[in-house]
């Protein structure tokens, strides 16, 4: 065999703090071979980035290495010290984050920042700098990179800015790619582009690459090997197919089975991973697992397992899954309808007619008004007391701004919201505090979303106080039935937002929605940004709630996995238009306009063996919402479109029956089954 590119050998990382020293990294070893691709899951805090920041020598402060060796390309690099690190960042070890504009330098132009990494490492002058940054550009897909070269950051989408910061990475042609959650915050569409990306120009400069995700989907497609990680330390590694087919160690198979796609099927809640990762502060006592699995014994508690290797799979499992045992993934099908939930019969809670929001477009504070931006564009809908109404779609096609305006931080510019059969937009000034109790709204970024400042029991009582409801003490006892609820200790009233895991950040961030006993509640990518595990933990708790408090919710993603198990109707959105809404089973199982499948089409599924040769993913970029296309918005990108399309907008029709909308000239009616009588 060829001498590893990469070889991590019994690497310990602590970070030293106020009064204690946690133990990041414990006897973590890791090989990687030229061109290969290692992925490295997880929940978080388990070590996977701090595993790829020992590499990089990006330690955070109070950090350091306190044992073992990690060489790349015959050098050990920890021995090197900083400034060999600094020679080999960027350029023979490139490195994409999962947040761009933190990569991004605000102050500098995109094409400065792409050629940057040339000057630093290679004799070259500015004007070759200059012209392989554009040609970097071109290669990672930006649309028009001569022009883009002298935009700032600020000035792209997202997808954008991550293109931005590949080619940064990859400007260098290094042997090494670290890709940290580079697409976590990402649209299914735009996520399939970057890694496709990242796959073709692995291909072309062949490189090898260290991809760090908790998405399960991605990595079953584009990995070579997985190791799992669980609180600073290896718990099992094999080749990405037999991982997913015959996981070892118990705490893999937990991971597994907490995906959304493994629960729908006749389930009705999601299976979790019961308590929490170890505090890695204190000293650890045999398995580190054994206080969350349901197999340990006494010998799991008092004696750490050893990496075991059978073949090319190794785990550390004193009572490992038997080979023999039922596939994890073996319902796991795109695009099957694996629950059926019954049609909403409640009293329509929520209606929403021809509703429409244009901005104001401009060159900046004192330039005139240059037209405006349709972020929606006239949509219909209606969510039932007690359903939880699905809405997809890509970055920029208006979700979030549906639900803005429902939760009254948008104005409409046309159209109405009905809420309980009342048009918000007639509610009197002085009546709409009190009456917006009923709708509260559940942000994305929960540490965003509360006052750094504030302990929480102050954030959970400012509601109360601010309606006016009940005394301190009444508000005290409100309180800690919200904590009660959202499965949180009492005593979390005195702490801090910033004291939390961001699962329990979102949990504080439920329970703020529900101070006021809501009705309907608006869930903004609520679980985004959270591993399968917590994840799971989260839609469980929203559903008991749901079902407790008879609780409606207008729930926003992008994930649709995360929808399907979720959503009793689904409705999808692109460029600001409802282009197809349905029940969820139906809509999933038989999709009628293109886009829909599109995207279905380009979901990962988290099985390596489904090869995506029958499927055709959504291409192409989205046009913008200040010059949307004529006639049908998607036609641009449709597979099936045609000149009528250019000229018509499509009706909306129930080809299937009553309950599924679509807005197409040519609905997939060769892909749909006949309604049912």
């Amino acid at each position: 065999m060829s001498e590893p590119l990469l070889a991590i050998d019994d690497l310990h990382v602590e970070i030293a703090g106020r009064g204690r020293t946690v133990h990041a990294l414990d006897g973590v070893s890791l090989d990687l071979a030229p061109g290969e691709a290692l992925g490295v899951v997880g929940e978080s805090g388990s070590g996977k980035t701090m595993t790829a920041l020992s590499v990089l020598g990006l330690l955070p402060s109070g950090g350091s290495v306190t044992r073992g060796t990690v060489r790349f390309d015959g050098e050990d690099l920890v021995a090197g010290g900083e400034k060999r690190l600094r020679d080999v960042r960027g350029d023979t070890i490139g490195v994409v984050f999962q947040d761009p504009l933190t990569s991004l330098n605000p102050t500098m132009t995109i094409g400065a920042q792409v050629a940057e990494p040339l000057l630093l490492h290679q004799d070259t002058t500015r004007k070759q700098a200059w012209e392989k940054a554009q040609d970097m550009l071109g290669l990672v897909g930006m649309p028009q990179p001569a022009e883009r070269m002298r935009a700032y950051p600020h000035q792209l989408s997202g997808g954008m800015r991550q293109r931005v910061a590949i080619a940064m990475a990859l400007v260098c042609e290094p042997k090494l790619l670290i890709a940290d959650e580079p697409t976590t915050a990402l649209d299914v569409t735009t996520q399939h582009q970057i890694l496709e990306l990242i796959d073709d120009l692995r291909a072309r400069l062949g490189m090898a690459m260290i991809l760090v995700t908790h998405d399960l989907g991605v990595i079953a497609h584009r990995v070579d090997r997985v190791a799992v990680m669980y609180a600073g330390r290896i718990a099992e590694q094999a080749g990405v197919r037999p991982l997913f087919r015959a996981p070892r160690h118990r705490y893999t198979e937990a991971l597994f089975a907490a995906l959304p796609e493994k629960a729908v099927v006749g389930a009705t809640e999601l299976r979790t991973i019961p308590g929490l990762p170890p505090d890695l502060s204190t000293a650890q006592h045999g398995c580190r697992f054994a206080a969350r699995c349901g197999f340990a014994t006494d010998v799991c508690r008092t004696e750490e397992p050893p990496l075991t290797a059978d073949g090319d799979h190794a785990f550390a499992c004193f009572h490992p899954v038997p080979e023999e045992a039922a596939d994890p993934l073996d319902d796991v099908v795109p695009g099957e309808a694996r629950h059926t939930p019954a049609v909403p019969s409640g009293a329509p809670l929520l209606e929403i007619t021809d509703l429409r929001k244009d901005f104001p477009l401009s060159g900046g504070p004192f330039a005139r008004r240059r037209g405006t931006v349709s972020a929606v564009g006239g949509i219909t809908l209606t969510v039932r007391k007690g359903e939880t109404f699905g809405v997809v779609g890509e970055s920029g096609c208006g979700k979030t701004t549906v639900g803005r305006m429902v939760a009254g931080l948008e104005n409409p510019t046309s159209g109405t919201i009905a809420f309980a059969g009342q048009d918000l937009a007639a509610v009197p000034r002085a009546q709409r505090r009190a009456h917006r109790r009923a709708i509260q709204l559940m942000f994305q970024d929960s540490t965003a979303a509360m006052d750094p400042r504030m302990r929480v029991g102050a954030i959970l009582r400012e509601p109360l106080v601010i309606q006016g409801v009940g005394d301190r003490a009444e508000q005290d006892r409100t309180v800690a039935g919200l904590l009660d609820a959202v499965g949180l200790p009492r005593g979390a009233v005195d702490r801090y937002p910033h004291e939390f895991s961001g699962g329990q950040r979102q949990r504080l961030g439920l329970a703020r929605a529900l101070t006021l006993s809501p009705e309907l509640i608006v869930a903004d990518e609520p679980v985004s940004a959270l591993d399968v595990s917590v994840q799971a933990q989260i839609l469980n708790l929203m559903r008991d709630l749901q079902r407790d408090r008879e609780l409606t919710y207008l729930f926003i993603s992008h994930d649709l996995a995360v929808i399907r198990y979720l959503a009793d109707t689904v409705g999808v959105m692109y460029l600001g238009k409802l282009v197809e809404c349905g029940p969820a089973g139906q809509v999933y199982a038989q999709p009628l306009h293109p886009y829909t499948r599109g995207l279905l089409d380009t979901v990962n599924v988290p099985d390596p063996e489904q090869a995506g040769e029958s499927r055709t993913p959504l291409g192409g970029e989205t046009p913008s919402a200040a010059a949307p296309p004529s006639g049908c918005r998607f036609r641009t990108r449709c597979p099936i479109a045609q000149d009528i399309c250019a000229v018509q907008e499509p009706a909306v029709t129930t080809p299937l029956g009553a309950g599924h909308q679509v807005a197409c000239h040519f609905p997939l009616l060769q892909d749909a089954a006949p309604a049912a009588a």
